[in-house]
């Protein structure tokens, strides 16, 4: 990774990571995570770079938590068990890398559809992974927040959508006759 030293535009050394322009757009949008537990610059990062392709957050992780010794000794320091599973259920469910995104716009053939697909499949990866980490929280270590309430509200709502009663179009007209 490259970033800005006294030198001038140089390649880093591992201890100086935190200093890397990665390092600044990660603090940027860090806070974003903060809610699903892992609101580092290291992991947001690795997450955006999985937008690129999903490999690419292993390597990403590799290299920004492998510099101090082993990376699962480093994550397990970083990650707590359900913030590294809302880590997992966040990227598992959020917008597929950018070649499978280019097969959506194609497929769909329309820029606003598009976008909005791709702008459910993060929110959904957002809040499902929102509610993991609240929720898994709440159970381990029983603490209790407007995080907590939130997930709770929103699994309220999930469940309201899955059992709602369905209501009769009445701007759809089918002429049966005609259809017969």
């Amino acid at each position: 990774f490259f970033g800005f030293t006294d030198e001038g535009f140089r390649m880093l050394e591992e201890d100086e990571l935190s200093m890397s322009i990665l390092a600044t757009f990660g603090n940027a949008i860090a806070w974003i995570f903060k809610p699903l537990g892992w609101g580092n610059w290291q992991a947001a990062v690795a997450s955006v770079t999985g937008l690129i392709a999903k490999e690419n957050i292993v390597g990403t992780m590799g290299i920004l938590y492998g510099g101090s010794g082993s990376v699962w000794t480093e994550m397990g320091r970083v990650f707590t068990s359900i913030s590294g599973y809302s880590f997992l259920v966040f990227n598992l469910l959020c917008a597929p890398c950018f070649a499978a995104m280019g097969a959506i716009k194609r497929e769909m053939n329309n820029t606003r559809w598009f976008w909005i697909a791709v702008g459910y499949q993060c929110g959904l990866a957002y809040v499902v992974s929102l509610c993991v980490y609240q929720i898994g929280t709440l159970i381990t270590t029983g603490a209790f927040g407007i995080g907590t309430v939130v997930a709770f509200l929103l699994i309220i709502g999930f469940i309201y959508l899955l059992f709602r009663p369905y209501k009769e179009s009445t701007t759809l007209k089918v002429d049966t006759k005609k259809v017969a």
